[in-house]
């Protein structure tokens, strides 16, 4: 059994990482080492990164182990 990530990500474009943070899902600081390390694709508006919803997708996707 997999996890549909899609039903459990509010609906939305772009996330900046506090709203991430919120969620949840990746805490800031680790967002950050993600991003250096060219793990996650962000869009910068401003000063501030955001992570589009596919993008959280896709990494928590190709991230997730399954349980044996």
């Amino acid at each position: 059994m997999t996890t549909n990530y899609d039903t459990l990500i509010p609906q939305g474009v772009l996330f900046n990482l506090q709203q991430v943070e919120d969620m949840h899902i990746i805490k800031k600081n680790m967002a950050k080492k993600l991003i250096y390390n060219h793990e996650l694709e962000v869009v910068k508006i401003g000063s501030k990164l955001h992570i589009s919803r596919t993008e959280l997708i896709r990494f928590l996707e190709s991230n997730t182990i399954l349980a044996s």
